[in-house]
């Protein structure tokens, strides 16, 4: 069994969900799986290991800019030449399965070379209607365009529709104690001396901060951080909650750890508003929706959390993946819904 993966590589979501897929698949040692990123910079990402020997190109992106999505630059900066010749240069015909989270050079060559290509991974949740995620026609065509597929595999919070599954969650990192009094803020797309004035006054609070600007220092209360999926990870174990913007994989791992939440959605960017107004909806985690000293001094002092109970989605995903993907997808929906409602009764019983 050969199968190709492609991941957007613009958040490091993307990265995270197809981790834990690359490790659940490295178990099966008839399964030669190769990946290939792209949406961001080459020297740019990092903790690579579990993809093996991946391959890069340049991809699509999105430019943001003081924590917005500015889409005149978006369309005048991505290469788009060179983009549908990677499309036109990837030969498809030696996989077995082609897989996509969100790449959109594996989904357009899919698309040409009449090869099924399988969307998965968050942004497949918004492809049919999903009730809790209410989006636009346009907005919905927009992401069908971006990376298309006929097979669409999404993951969302709740079982809300027959293509959806539950979040993939990457256990990384060592179990610390929670630590009260100490938040991870994870907001990568708005300017660092922004996060700093929102932070400063919060003195009799620690914060670790993960920029893609920062460098590993302290400034009074508030420890800055370069990015490390695993000491990011070890960090939320810490926390006793997290600050971060909507982005899907990030609330999910918070949710998987039992943390409170309070998300800040990066403006224009639809699927992140459509996460922020889902997790307020069902009380799962605070919004702001600027920078808001005030939201957060609520956050601190108000903040429920919230723990989701869900199995393990990477290892089902590759055991399906492994078995040539045969069975359809609303049954692998419905077998990993129910294993998530049995997750909650166990920890019921446990609470006693």
């Amino acid at each position: 069994m050969r199968i190709l993966i492609g991941v957007q590589g613009t958040g490091n979501g993307h990265l995270s969900r197809c981790s834990a897929l690359a490790e659940a698949l490295s178990m099966y040692p008839d399964v030669h799986t190769q990946f290939l990123i792209s949406g961001r910079d080459r020297n740019q990402l990092f903790d690579m290991d579990a993809f093996g020997d991946w391959q890069w190109r340049q991809g699509l992106s999105f430019v943001v800019e003081q924590g917005r999505v500015n889409v005149p630059e978006t369309l005048r900066r991505n290469q788009w030449g060179q983009f549908w010749h990677d499309v036109k240069a990837l030969d498809l015909s030696e996989y077995d399965l082609v897989v996509s989270d969100y790449e959109p050079i594996t989904a357009w060559a899919g698309r040409l070379q009449r090869k099924q290509v399988i969307g998965l991974g968050r942004q497949y949740a918004f492809y049919k209607p999903t009730p809790s995620l209410p989006i636009s026609l346009a907005q919905r065509q927009m992401l069908r365009w971006f990376a298309p597929t006929d097979r669409p595999v999404g993951m969302h919070w709740f079982d809300d529709a027959s293509h959806i599954l539950p979040p993939i969650i990457h256990q990384r990192g060592r179990t610390q104690t929670m630590q009260p009094g100490h938040y991870v803020v994870y907001l990568p797309f708005e300017p660092l001396a922004a996060i700093h004035e929102l932070l400063k006054p919060f003195d009799g609070v620690t914060f670790h901060v993960f920029h893609p600007q920062a460098e590993r220092q302290q400034v009074g209360h508030i420890h800055y951080h370069a990015p490390s999926r695993i000491g990011f990870a070890e960090a939320v174990t810490r926390a006793e909650g997290i600050i971060s913007n909507a982005g899907f994989e990030t609330s999910s791992e918070a949710l998987a750890a039992g943390k409170k939440i309070l998300v800040k959605p990066l403006t224009g960017q639809f699927e992140q508003t459509a996460n922020a107004q889902c997790l307020q909806r069902s009380r799962l985690a605070q919004v702001m929706w600027k920078l808001d000293q005030g939201a957060v001094a609520e956050f601190l002092e108000h903040g429920m959390a919230n723990t989701c109970h869900w199995p393990n989605v990477a290892q089902a995903v590759a055991e399906w993946l492994r078995n040539g993907a045969q069975e359809p997808v609303h049954e692998l929906s419905a077998r990993l819904w129910q294993r998530s409602e049995f997750e909650d009764y166990m920890e019921c019983l446990r609470s006693y």
